[in-house]
């Protein structure tokens, strides 16, 4: 019993799937019925009048065809109930068709949708370029200190490397053998009294120059009137020991590099700027950074220097800005964020960035005309800049572009095919249009109707098809005469636009081509 109600339930379900189905195939059919255009007794589609379609009586505007808005790839030539819909065809007026490359909304539609507009403008795009960076020594703020004469390290102030010293600071303390016979020579030279011992003295002064003793250190001898055994050695600049290559006890030679000492009132920082905003940025550019460290604290500074040289990795090139540190806040290593003030731009022409609708191999912006309606515009972009694009090629200033509800216009217009003229390209002079390639087969006429020539035919390797029987589309010119249901024939057929096949060559088997030249048969049979 239980198996009776099931296989019962399952044929009823059959049954409503199947009428279901049969009412949708129905009224698609009816609906493709509709939309054809009107046949004369020829057999050759009627076209519409020059004047265009009819007349609603109601508005008094002209009407060139109804659709159903939820299928309006469908026109019809006449009112009524949409077949895929139950609801009314809409009528599309000739006063809102808009142009040939442009889509036309009525106002009220606009403002439903939210429409906006802007005005193509020309300004200065006030580029903003924002960059991080590491912080450096400054390297034009080094001071070396060397070994000015051979000796012994005898004390040592300096114990351990980024100590932090100041000008004038002793560093170290050095023993040198020659230094204090020279000194001893100088100060009896200077006891002596007499003619000539004013040069002799000048020449003993010159002798502890030449042993390595600075201005500073003679006139230190000179004052106290004795031999300084050790004598000091101190910081040329303030700053931190970047380098200490010497201990207490050390013996030392001349020219021995003992300190490096790298100077922290100023900084840089290497910043890595985006390949794509390099050239906005110049040499003499002020700079404002900021650290994560020092949030309350804005460094000022300016580039000094762009460096020749592109990172691979991250496609940014690197530039040297140098920052004033006065309290020495920044030191190498910190991470900063830097703002970058490039030159002064000249006017050019901008567009809100949400107006630029981008399609992958180009930007489209749709511009609105007063007479063409909506009109897709192909353009060319620039930089952009706080909500701003520049705009190269494609557009004027004064111009009005759409900034919302673009995309629903953008999808009107590929319905119409604006979208496919305006990607056309136009045939070169002196070159022929290329057509789509016909494909040659053979076969058997098995129906013949106003619309459609069924061929049974076989393989076609163009194609790659099998054999089978397929309908074509007539040739532009209507059915050729002579011919009937059975005729054994040689065609060829090109694609068309809308997926279908059409013959634009046919003949009997054995005999001369049969093309669209000919003229179309009537029904009674005569040459029309």
């Amino acid at each position: 019993m239980k198996k009776q109600v099931l296989v019962m339930t399952l044929v009823a379900a059959a049954v409503i799937g199947g009428t279901g189905y049969g009412m949708y195939r129905l009224g698609m059919d009816r609906g493709m019925d509709m939309a054809k255009p009107a046949v004369n007794s020829a057999g050759v589609a009627e076209q519409p009048s020059a004047e265009g379609s009819l007349v609603d009586p109601k508005t008094g505007r002209k009407v060139l065809y109804w659709q159903d808005p939820m299928a309006p790839g469908q026109k019809f030539d006449k009112p009524g109930k949409s077949p895929f819909m139950d609801m009314e065809l809409v009528p599309v007026y000739a006063d809102e068709a808009g142009g040939e490359d442009g889509v036309s909304i009525n106002p009220t539609v606009q403002q439903n949708l939210g429409l906006r507009t802007a005005e193509v403008m020309k300004t200065r795009l006030a580029l903003a370029v924002e960059a991080v960076g590491s912080v450096a020594y400054n390297e034009r703020k080094v001071a070396l200190v060397p070994a000015r004469s051979n000796g012994f390290v005898e004390k040592l102030y300096v114990r351990a490397p980024l100590d932090l010293v100041k000008k004038g600071q002793v560093l170290a303390e050095l023993y040198a053998p020659e230094w204090v016979g020279a000194q001893e020579e100088y100060l009896s030279i200077k006891r002596m009294q007499g003619a000539g011992a004013e040069g002799l003295l000048d020449a003993a002064r010159q002798r502890l120059r030449l042993a390595g003793m600075t201005d500073d250190q003679i006139r230190k001898v000179e004052a106290s009137g004795r031999v300084h055994v050790r004598l000091p050695i101190v910081s040329p600049i303030s700053g931190v020991v970047a380098e200490l290559s010497v201990r207490e006890g050390m013996t030392v030679m001349v020219g021995t590099p003992l300190f490096r000492i790298n100077g922290l009132d100023t900084i840089w920082v290497h910043a890595e700027i985006p390949e794509n905003v390099a050239a906005q940025v110049r040499v003499g550019n002020t700079v404002k950074a900021r650290s994560p460290s020092l949030p309350e604290s804005t460094f000022e500074g300016k580039i000094s220097a762009i460096l020749p040289e592109i990172n691979a990795a991250t496609r940014t090139i690197k530039a040297r800005i140098e920052l004033n540190n006065p309290k020495q806040q920044l030191v190498p290593g910190m991470f900063v964020t830097v703002n970058l003030t490039p030159n002064k731009q000249e006017e050019v022409l901008a567009v809100p960035s949400e107006a630029v609708i981008q399609t992958g191999k180009r930007s489209v912006v749709i511009v609105n005309d007063e007479k063409a309606g909506f009109i897709p515009v192909e353009v060319e972009l620039g930089t952009e800049a706080n909500g701003q694009t520049e705009i190269r090629k494609g557009l004027q200033a004064g111009q009005k572009v759409v900034v919302s509800g673009q995309f629903l216009i953008d999808s009107e217009a590929s319905l119409k095919g604006v979208l496919a003229r305006m990607g056309a390209k136009p045939v070169e002079e002196g070159k022929k249009d290329t057509a789509p390639q016909a494909h040659q087969g053979a076969g058997k006429i098995e129906s013949i109707t106003v619309d459609e020539i069924s061929i049974s035919h076989g393989p076609i390797p163009s194609l790659k098809w099998s054999a089978m029987t397929m309908g074509f589309k007539p040739p532009p010119g209507g059915i050729p005469k002579g011919l009937k249901v059975g005729d054994e024939v040689t065609f060829s057929v090109r694609a068309m636009d809308d997926g279908m096949y059409q013959i634009v060559e046919i003949k009997l088997s054995g005999q001369e081509t049969t093309t669209q030249h000919d003229a179309p048969v009537t029904h009674e049979g005569h040459a029309k």
